[in-house]
């Protein structure tokens, strides 16, 4: 099982969701960096969602330092946290442990591990299992700051309701602003048409799917390769490790299919002695390297699988298709909770590419 990723930073998974605990090993970190703990913990505040909207299984998600850090410092030895489970109820995974959810990873889960899978809460593909990321995610934007570099997200879409449409090549100024809201939007009238869609949808017993855009101030920083290695396919690799993830576009994305050229491109011009383009339709990548233009990165989150609804599933012991009606603690929509996993990811993967291009040496700068 591949549960790691990161060339420079290694990034380990472990646990499962009703397990004793998860938790994750960071291999690469410089030494001598103090942690911000209350930039962690906001940002797992932030993961578990706003109560109203989100499900009512509460964890703290305390954590414990067991490797990797001495006298407030990194080491630069491996750098390990356990976070227990402690908010569990396996009783009701009791009665469809046989029976296939759809739209979640048990069957295929099935299929590879011979039903040898943990399968309560999901296991191994839970969606707990983002919360390690975030804390390394945490760490990640706490490093890529010390150079200038930020990373912020908004809520574009939940179902039909969309965020106002704001200029690509401003959005460096808004980043900030998106990082001191809990449900990040530009307009505060969608913003509340959105949170009313959920809990209306949540009354329904059925859940939602949507749209976060996130952006990048490289702040004057080149980083990425051709083919391979371009910072889409880095970025790209990381985001999908979110389960309800099913879609990543780059700048005007799939829109690109209904453009011209002339209308696709961004032209140059020079402003104040440095080259500029007018537009940012390229999400600020070509050719898989930056262009100093803000990184655009939107990401497609699927509606939540678990429903209250009647389905049709089948019973894998008994051959039976049955109806099944999810019972338990369940989210009507991600979305909200999974920016602040898809920042984390983003941060990651954007350190990663940076630490090939600068060396680790240039994070212990003073």
């Amino acid at each position: 099982m591949s549960s790691r990723i990161g060339k420079m930073i290694q990034i380990n998974v472990f646990g499962e969701s009703h397990g004793k605990a998860i938790g994750l090993t960071i291999e690469g970190l410089p030494s001598g960096v103090t942690l911000d703990f209350e930039r962690i913990d906001l940002n797992l505040s932030r993961r578990r969602g706003i109560k109203e909207l989100s499900t009512s299984r509460q964890e703290k998600d305390e954590y414990q330092i067991v490797s990797g850090y001495f006298n407030n410092k990194t080491t630069g030895t491996p750098l390990t946290f356990i976070i227990e489970n402690k908010d569990v109820d396996d009783k009701v995974y009791d009665d469809i442990k046989d029976i296939v959810r759809p739209g979640h990873a048990d069957y295929v889960s099935y299929l590879k591990y011979q039903g040898n899978q943990d399968y309560r809460g999901g296991g191994h593909f839970s969606g707990r299992l983002t919360t390690p990321l975030v804390i390394a995610g945490s760490i990640a934007l706490q490093l890529l700051e010390t150079k200038g570099i930020k990373v912020g997200s908004r809520i574009k879409q939940i179902y039909d309701v969309f965020d106002e449409d704001i200029d690509y090549r401003k959005v460096s100024s808004l980043i900030d602003e998106f990082n001191l809201q809990e449900f990040p939007t530009i307009s505060s009238e969608r913003k509340q048409m959105m949170i009313n869609k959920i809990i209306e949808t949540r009354k329904e017993m059925d859940s939602l799917g949507g749209i976060i855009e996130t952006f990048v101030d490289v702040n004057n920083h080149v980083f990425g390769d051709p083919i391979f290695d371009s910072v889409e396919a880095k970025i790209s690799s990381y985001l999908f490790s979110v389960g309800g993830l099913k879609g990543v576009s780059f700048g005007k994305g799939f829109d690109f299919a209904s453009l011209k050229g002339s209308e696709a491109n961004d032209s140059y011009k020079i402003e104040n002695g440095k080259v500029i383009t007018k537009s940012n339709n390229n999400g600020g990548i070509n050719g898989g390297i930056t262009s100093l233009e803000p990184l655009i990165i939107n990401s497609v989150i699927k509606p939540t699988p678990s429903i209250g609804k009647e389905q049709d599933s089948v019973n894998l012991v008994t051959k039976e298709n049955v109806k099944l009606n999810i019972k338990g603690r369940h989210d009507p929509c991600i979305a909200p909770r999974a920016l602040y996993v898809i920042n984390s990811l983003v941060a990651l993967a954007i350190l990663d590419m940076l630490m090939e291009e600068y060396g680790k040496r240039y994070f212990m700068e003073k």
